[in-house]
């Protein structure tokens, strides 16, 4: 009798040893004379236990991990293929705490099926939503969007059906789907996760995109670090052509929709939805000015809709199950759930799919068990390295966009990195301006010039050289970036800044750093 044995094909799991795991357990099962099959699947999210190898039993698969090629003798020794308990057991996967008290539904099947398989997508349930889609009028899928409530998890939290509709309205024989996948916060993996883990999700949240609002054809945009993502991808989509999910003629129903996969430029900018329209032009990845909007002039001058990967994998969930089930998760005007990462210094890192609601302080210690080193956690920047950091006070807060920016903060992409109580907070406000200045396109003056002054005024203030006169240019500067920058990269760079210069003030005083050990 065979045995199924999971070891994922993730990227994350790759870079710890999963590949030569998954050679180690073939090669012992033919050692032994037993009949072992590996299947690639994508990540739990279970980052500190990867690679983490799950069995199938009668009673359902059991969890291993982390497994390194030299423990796989000794799992074999003690009867792993029938479940068998061993120091690396963690008992049937789904029980295991971390997992079990998620609300997965973007995740929901990676992990579980092989996402190179389409037979797996279909029989977890995979395509109906674009089934459903396809029996419905454009307006009506767009309404079903609207009324779900689902927002942009790029960052932004736009309203997606609003983008649906205007695009739907605009009168053009060409419109695209642009999914930027050019995932460059510090901090987050949740899109690549699910491209690596279950690829035809996007593909199908896309094709749903284009019916909507009547687009024809569509580009993913890959952030270039990606090629374990981009294979899963180009594999998926060479599937779908060929049992007709994508082409000219989906499904029998006469209707069109082709996707291609475009890597990006490896510029932090480009994650900027005009910047990187300009990068799909083979252009200079610089931000465009606004109007027009992309809904109504994007690619090529064509209507386009421009949605993130966690956006456009949600779509799916909600034509199959309906806009009011997606609706009942959540709070207040943020609706469904949100891949959350943890990162940094942590002791439990991976990804958390719940519904909005929960706090930071569940988050950090619940799941992720406090921090790496054992030490008191001091901040948190939630959304990326234009992300606030919050600190220990503001760790009741709930992950609600209205609840953060009522703090002066952002949920972003839902990365957060964690640091101890070692950490320097005016070395991290100085990195942010550092940032900009290194990421800025250079098109307008208060992010390109102000930046790199602001690294100046940071400089002067901690050595000490008339603090209160830095500290109000400092404040003036962020006031500038915020009101004056083109984009999101100079407006929210004084987030980073200000959070640390209000929350940890003690950082920056030349008395208190010198008492500091380096």
């Amino acid at each position: 009798m065979k045995t199924r044995i999971y070891v994922p094909r993730d990227a994350a799991a790759r870079s710890v040893g999963a590949d030569a795991t998954a050679q180690a357990i073939l090669a012992e099962g033919r050692r032994r004379g037993i009949d072992v099959e590996v299947i690639r699947n994508g990540s739990r999210g279970l980052l500190w236990l990867e690679p983490l190898v799950e069995v199938v039993t009668p009673a359902g698969r059991v969890a291993y991990g982390p497994v390194q090629p030299a423990d796989v003798p000794g799992l074999f020794n003690q009867g792993f293929i029938s479940g068998a308990s061993h120091a690396l057991a963690h008992g049937p996967t789904e029980e295991i705490p971390y997992l079990k008290s998620q609300e997965r539904l973007t995740f929901a099947r990676v992990g579980v099926t092989d996402p190179r398989s389409l037979e797996d997508y279909l029989g977890h349930g995979g395509y109906r939503g674009l089934k459903a889609a396809l029996d419905m009028e454009p307006a009506a899928i767009v309404a079903a969007v609207t009324t779900s409530g689902l927002r942009g998890r790029g960052g932004a939290a736009f309203p997606a059906g609003i983008k649906w509709k205007t695009v739907l309205g605009v009168d053009s024989p060409q419109k695209y789907i642009v999914c930027n996948a050019d995932e460059g916060d510090s901090g987050t993996f949740s899109d690549r996760m699910v491209m690596e883990g279950d690829p035809f999700l996007l593909i199908e949240g896309m094709t749903i995109a284009g019916i909507a609002t009547g687009a024809t054809s569509g580009y993913i945009y890959l952030r270039w670090e990606y090629p374990d993502a981009k294979a899963a991808l180009n594999a998926a989509i060479a599937t779908a052509y060929e049992k007709h999910y994508l082409g000219e003629n989906i499904l029998g129903t006469g209707k069109r929709f082709d996707l291609e996969v475009r890597s990006g430029a490896g510029a932090y900018i480009c994650g900027e939805e005009t910047s990187l329209l300009e990068s799909l032009e083979s252009k200079r990845g610089q931000v465009r000015f606004k109007p027009p909007l992309p809904a109504i002039q994007g690619l090529f001058g064509k209507p386009t809709v421009i949605n993130n990967v966690i956006t456009l994998a949600s779509v799916p969930i909600i034509l199959d199950k309906g806009a009011e089930y997606y609706q009942h998760f959540g709070m207040g005007r943020s609706r469904g759930t949100l891949p959350i990462q943890l990162a940094g210094n942590i002791k439990h890192g991976g990804l958390i799919e719940k519904a909005f609601g929960i706090t930071l302080r569940e988050l950090l210690y619940d799941y992720g068990g406090g921090s790496l080193t054992g030490r008191p956690i001091r901040a948190v920047q939630v959304g990326g390295p234009l992300g606030a950091y919050l600190p220990e006070s503001q760790f009741d807060t709930c992950l609600d966009y209205e609840a953060f920016t009522a703090i002066k903060g952002m949920l972003g992409h839902g990365g957060i990195v964690v640091f101890d109580d070692t950490v320097d907070m005016a070395a991290q406000a100085r990195y942010a301006m550092e940032f900009c200045a290194v990421e800025s396109c250079g098109k307008c003056t208060p992010c390109r010039i102000g930046s790199t002054r602001g690294m100046e005024v940071i400089d002067r203030l901690i050595a000490g050289n008339n603090p209160a006169k830095q500290e109000k240019l400092l404040r003036d500067l962020c006031d500038t970036l915020t009101y004056g920058s083109l984009c999101a990269l100079g407006g929210l760079t004084p987030y980073p800044v200000l959070s640390a210069l209000n929350h940890f003030p003690e950082d920056f005083v030349t008395s208190v750093r010198a008492r500091v050990p380096a």
